[in-house]
């Protein structure tokens, strides 16, 4: 039993709520498992699922939370040795469900990386609706992950600390864990930003000098003050973190002189009536600077945070900020949503979760029809990480809308039906338009008719929050189908004639269908309707309409561009060099090394062209590659394609060296990922990987494998579609 794990026992047995033989058994599953596997940083890799159980308990979490945490990675990084179901028969059902929800086992592929992240996200958002300590965990995790990050090299530390800046610290935030979201934000600016970094730490230390003890000495006048009046309270005194005097000065163009909240003192009282009371006691004793006050009480912040904020003048002349809350809300502020989990399950009554969660729940919903990576990070980010407006219906009620939101926003917050039948509205009394911004405090009244048609479309280019965006994307996509697919053709008919030659209506058809397929689309009508309806972009198909088009309007482009590349080489001197693969003859040039691009996967029998690279010899493409279509038309690298073909003796040879894809496109079995593997093992094709996507009740399965030639790949094609379930299979990308 490690040191670590011992002090984090005898943590856990002080609080004497935890089922102490659970978790160590989970521990010592966790170290056997992990036996022999360093980190990074060269301690043993067990030092980190400990780490995070710690700050889990730190959290106050449960026993099945502390459990989950010491065998997160269990599933993924340990060669197989720990499996779900060992996980739920050791330790139940609600650990693995946990476990589950937090580890990476699942990979899909992805076709660019931003779409892994967004995938990811997804993920993460799903099983958080499912049981949100698996976010806690999570969080967690990354805690460390980032308390260590200084192990990794410079790329892989500016990438996982940008992505816990936009994702992790704003998650922790809405999740109200103060803790943790101000660590997280001051670890990433260090790698980020190490510069501003510095510079602020210095400033930090000169304003300290400069006012030595003045917190002592605040604290003490206000302690002496509540003293007078009987409150039973406890006092707590912070300098801003770095990370928050950063964001002012560089995000609001703020001076360091101008940060007002440098100094804080938090004031803990036993009940809501001593909040007001203190606040009293304090702007008594203090003189209180305009405009400075905050009510969370009354008015709560929606990751459920209360407190009064006011900032006073001192009696040496600096201002500092004075929070003031119950414990309750003291708990609430530093664990957030975590403090429902403390020690034991955290049941609530459902439509108690339902509040919780309504935020989370409009989110998935909002990300659940959209096509489009871009499309989902960008509500995550506005109604997630922005600061929120607060406005009241007629009757009182308060409504919660992201920072910049206006009337519309306001009328499907409410209800789809009230924003569809929305005509006009009404703030404090008067007639506004319908794009009127609001702002904090004001009362809103929508004003509805039944003869309205519905939403305009361009209500969606108006609308700041996720929830309105979606609804009216709803109301389009089942009410306005027809109009979208007329509105989705004529879109990419003009994306068409931008590429400046004549095309006909059956190749345009072509194009249009072959699109449809690549996205995953079940026709062409439905590729229109996403784009007439908002929910893809023109401009995100923009690149596989081009190369289509080509393809099908003017096939011979290639072709043509290849022969005079190859006549633009006959001027130089000519030698053939065989390198030493002996596969591939090149016309031209000397002693140069050949390699063969994996964006393509030529193989033998395809037709090539050669790229001369910088530093890497030769790279071997398919004629019709995206990049050789893309890089011919770039008049600086056109004297860097060389003509290339393959030898006689390669074209006849079965070695299975070269690698290829291919996509399976087939209905969902749990026996299609055997099918396969099988009939390649019967066809003694070795497989590179295969990765599955499920969606619905459909399959992707992607599967790089080893074969000899083109021949022999239309031949492993060709049994491929014999299996059952299989509608159809195609030579994929890398």
């Amino acid at each position: 039993m490690t040191v670590e794990f011992q002090q984090l026992y005898n943590r856990l047995a002080e609080k004497g709520v935890y089922d102490l033989d659970k978790i160590t058994r989970a521990y010592l599953l966790a170290e056997k498992a992990h036996s022999g596997q360093k980190r990074i940083s060269g301690e043993d890799y067990i030092i980190h699922p400990i780490s995070v159980a710690v700050i889990v308990a730190d959290l106050q979490l449960d026993t099945d939370s502390i459990c989950a945490a010491l065998l997160h990675d269990t599933i993924e990084d340990t060669q197989g040795r720990v499996d779900l179901v060992l996980v739920k028969k050791e330790f139940g059902q609600q650990v693995a469900d946990l476990v589950d929800g937090v580890t990476k086992l699942i990979h899909i592929p992805f076709e660019t990386k931003q779409d892994e992240s967004i995938e990811n996200l997804r993920k993460m958002f799903l099983a958080m609706s499912k049981d949100i300590r698996v976010i806690f965990i999570k969080l967690a995790d990354r805690l460390h992950n980032m308390r260590t990050l200084c192990y990794r090299d410079e790329n892989k530390q500016r990438s996982i600390a940008l992505e816990t800046m936009h994702v992790y610290a704003p998650l922790a935030h809405r999740l109200g864990i103060q803790k943790i979201k101000q660590e997280l934000e001051t670890l990433a600016l260090q790698y980020l930003d190490p510069i501003a970094y510095e510079e602020i730490h210095q400033l930090i230390d000169k304003r300290i000098a400069e006012n030595e003890g003045f917190l002592a000495r605040a604290t003490d006048m206000v302690a002496e003050a509540l003293k007078e009046q009987g409150i039973n309270f406890r006092l707590e005194s912070r300098i801003k973190s770095v990370y928050s005097i950063y964001r002012k000065m560089y995000n609001q163009n703020k001076a360091f002189d101008e940060i007002y909240d440098f100094y804080a003192i938090r004031i803990v009282v036993k009940t809501e009536m001593e909040c007001y009371t203190s606040l009293g006691v304090i702007h008594e004793e203090f003189n209180s600077m305009p405009g400075r006050f905050k009510d969370y009480i009354s008015t709560p912040k929606p990751n459920l945070y209360r407190s009064l904020h006011t900032t006073v003048i001192g009696h040496d002349g600096i201002p500092f900020e004075v929070q003031i809350r119950t414990e309750e809300m003291h708990e609430i502020a530093e664990y957030g949503l975590a403090a429902h989990w403390k020690y034991k399950s955290g049941e609530q009554t459902k439509k108690e979760a339902d509040e919780k969660y309504k935020w989370l729940r409009t989110l998935l919903e909002t990300e659940k029809d959209l096509v489009d990576a871009d499309e989902f990070l960008r509500p995550l980010k506005i109604d997630m990480f922005d600061d929120e407006t607060f406005v009241f219906t007629p009757k009182g009620d308060v409504v919660s809308l992201p920072a910049g939101s206006n009337t519309i926003d306001f009328a499907y917050a409410i209800h789809s039906a009230v924003g569809n039948k929305m005509v006009g509205a009404k703030v404090d009394g008067k007639i506004v338009p319908i794009d009127y911004v609001l702002e904090n405090g004001q009362i809103v009244e929508i004003l509805t008719s039944s003869a309205s048609k519905g939403p305009s479309r361009d209500w969606l280019k108006l609308v700041r929050s996720a929830e309105a965006r979606n609804k009216i994307r709803q109301f389009f996509k089942k009410e306005r189908r027809t109009e979208n697919i007329t509105i989705g053709e004529n879109e990419v008919d003009r994306e068409l004639r931008r590429y400046g030659r004549p095309f006909t209506e059956a190749q345009k058809d072509e194009i249009v269908k072959n699109v449809a397929e690549r996205m995953s689309m079940p026709d062409v009508e439905d590729l229109y309707n996403n784009i007439g309806y908002g929910g893809l972009p023109v401009s995100k198909i923009a690149s596989k309409l081009r190369d289509e088009f080509e393809r099908v309007v003017n096939p011979v482009t290639i072709e043509e561009t290849l022969q005079k590349a190859a006549e633009q080489q006959k001027k130089l001197e000519r030698k053939t060099y065989v390198p030493k693969s002996q596969s591939v003859i090149i016309d031209s040039v000397k002693g140069c090394a050949v390699k063969f691009a994996k964006c393509c996967n030529p193989l033998p029998g395809d037709s090539i062209i050669g790229f001369i690279t910088k530093g890497y010899g030769i790279s071997i493409h398919k004629y019709d590659c995206e990049n050789v279509i893309a890089g011919l038309k770039r008049p600086e690298d056109k004297d860097r394609w060389v003509v290339a073909s393959w030898t006689d003796s390669i074209e006849k040879q079965q070695f299975g060296d070269f690698e290829a894809s291919l996509n399976i496109y087939a209905s969902y079995s749990q026996k299609l990922i055997a099918d396969v593997t099988l009939a390649l093992s019967d066809m003694k094709v070795a497989i590179v990987s295969l990765k599955a996507n499920e969606n619905g009740d459909d399959m992707i399965l992607r599967v790089v494998l080893k074969c000899s030639n083109i021949e022999h790949l239309k031949n492993i094609i060709k049994n491929m579609k014999k299996l059952q379930g299989v509608r159809d299979v195609a030579r994929g990308k890398a």
